[in-house]
């Protein structure tokens, strides 16, 4: 497996390759792989896309596609191969001896990104053992000292493991250390949970495809300095703040998740469960949809798709259309505030824009509407009585 460069590094040119099976969110352009590659550290140089009606069992793509895909390789300099969909461990190596370059597929560039990215020791450890529950699935391939050893003293001791079973009895413990580790850290996630349920905290997730603004909206709302930026993936570790709504007479909890993507991996999402969790237990999701992005249907049913997975699909939801001020004039809504049909299901949807403002103070009226007003207190008290200094 290729290295990924870091930012000061020179870039790695890589081929992106694309197989149309006839389903509607076919990326044509490779936009999105392209996306993720440059986040990734890597250089895309050339793009090469075909129709296929299924793959080929062997190499994918065929062995007339996989010959042009070398020749281009060998046009543009590239070190590495990038496909967009994902591949088995056996087109893997065939596809690595047909080409001679390294070949790997979308779910491992998101695993790259997203270990490049983590930052918490709960981060890093869903990374962890999400891409040891890939590599797991590709011994065959990823190590070279597969010959059979020898058990016992001398040449007569029958045969012992052969290195790929050392190796993977190897990787099946330090999945097992990592999921320990991360099962504790998600107790510690459940009472901090438990804790704000005990205060009668109302909880709001910001939940969205990736890059659709949540880390800029979050910040906008609650004044934080979360680490927002204009690329896929920028935010993986849960921010949790405070949020006053002055209209309701509370504070809410908010937190930004992590973002999701069209064949977001399955490790991944088992990895992250500790995170998604926020999700789960939510009480309202603001949905962050990218509104200058033509296809944000496909992605507000890829965003509905992993919470239905994580069970969080029946959790109360309103759509927040970001990026409002991308958008051309003949494109802006007439109001910024109307119902969107949502798979059949009205919800309430706002537009604005997190970097400017415009639309920000519709939306938290938005969700003092949506939140439990303060309780008042429980004392009652005649018209000129006056509460005590430390009543709450």
């Amino acid at each position: 497996m290729s290295s990924y460069d870091t930012p000061d590094s020179p870039k790695t040119p890589v081929i992106l390759v694309g197989v149309d099976f006839g389903l509607p969110h076919f990326d044509g352009e490779l936009e999105e792989l392209g996306l993720l590659a440059q986040t990734a550290g890597l250089n895309p140089v050339a793009r090469i896309t075909c129709k296929r009606k299924a793959p080929d069992a062997a190499l994918f793509v065929g062995s007339g596609k996989a010959d042009e895909i070398r020749l281009l390789a060998q046009m543009h300099q590239a070190v590495e191969v990038l496909f967009d969909q994902a591949l088995s461990p056996a087109q893997q190596r065939n596809l690595e001896r047909h080409l001679d370059l390294p070949v790997n597929d979308r779910t491992l560039l998101i695993l790259e990104i997203f270990a490049q990215r983590a930052r918490s020791h709960e981060g890093k450890l869903q990374v962890e053992l999400a891409k040891l529950q890939y590599l797991s699935t590709r011994l065959v391939r990823r190590w070279s000292h597969l010959e059979r050893q020898r058990g016992g003293i001398g040449a007569r001791g029958g045969p012992g493991e052969t290195q790929i079973e050392l190796d993977r009895r190897m990787i099946g413990e330090s999945i097992k250390r990592t999921r320990e580790r991360l099962e504790k850290v998600k107790r510690q996630r459940s009472t901090q949970r438990r804790q704000r349920k005990r205060r009668d905290t109302f909880n709001i997730s910001l939940v969205g495809y990736t890059n659709a603004g949540k880390s800029t909206l979050f910040n906008a709302l609650v004044k934080a300095r979360a680490y927002a930026a204009d690329q896929l993936f920028a935010t993986l570790d849960t921010t949790t703040r405070q949020l006053y709504l002055a209209e309701a007479g509370r504070s809410v909890s908010l937190s930004d998740t992590v973002g999701f993507i069209r064949d977001l991996p399955h490790g991944l999402i088992d990895a992250f469960q500790a995170t998604l969790q926020e999700a789960v237990d939510a009480d309202l999701l603001l949905h962050v949809v990218d509104a200058s992005n033509p296809n944000f249907p496909e992605q507000i049913a890829e965003v509905q798709r992993v919470l239905s997975e994580i069970g969080a699909a029946n959790v109360p939801q309103i759509l927040v259309f970001n990026k409002l001020d991308m958008l051309s004039l003949d494109q802006r809504p007439e109001v910024l505030n109307d119902i969107y049909d949502m798979q059949g299901t009205p919800v309430q949807r706002f537009f604005l824009s997190a970097g400017s403002g415009e639309g920000l103070p519709s939306l938290r009226r938005g969700l003092s509407d949506s939140v439990p007003k303060a309780q008042p207190t429980s004392m009652t008290l005649g018209a000129d009585a006056e509460l005590p200094p430390d009543s709450a």
